[in-house]
């Protein structure tokens, strides 16, 4: 390949991963907009679902958001009653976050969205499987 080659759309490593990112989000949608909820809530919820209360740096640093980022989005949740967020007793400056009864029940309601998305996505498992571990590897390479 001539070094202009590297150039060319087509070369790209990044467009596709942008184009198939939009496109996720994009399929996400309907199924969040049932809940009420966006794709960046559906994401700060599932860390909640998996390892109950957090902290904010704690979400933050599973989902590689900054504070700044994520306090407005958790903000929203509260506000939907789907969260508590309250000041730790032994560290004032550290926020702890709690889903709410509401919050804990919208897991019900979310549980099919995974096999959802692997239909309209048209992969199988492995599939997904395969490109998670290449997204890792790409994300902890960094």
């Amino acid at each position: 390949m001539k070094n202009e080659d590297f150039l060319k759309l087509e070369h790209q490593l990044c467009f596709p991963l942008y184009a198939v990112s939009r496109q996720i989000t994009q399929i996400y949608q309907p199924l969040l907009n049932e809940l009420d909820i966006t794709y960046p809530q559906y994401l700060a919820l599932l860390t909640l679902w998996e390892n109950g209360t957090q902290t904010v740096n704690q979400i933050g640093e599973k989902l590689l958001l900054d504070s700044g980022t994520l306090t407005p989005l958790l903000k929203r949740l509260e506000q939907k009653e789907l969260l508590n967020r309250n000041r730790s007793a032994s560290d004032e400056r550290v926020v702890e976050i709690s889903l709410t009864e509401k919050g804990i029940n919208l897991k019900e309601k979310a549980i099919c969205i995974p096999p959802k998305m692997f239909e309209k996505l048209g992969i199988s498992i492995e599939e997904a499987e395969s490109l998670k571990r290449i997204s890792h590897k790409i994300l902890n390479n960094k």
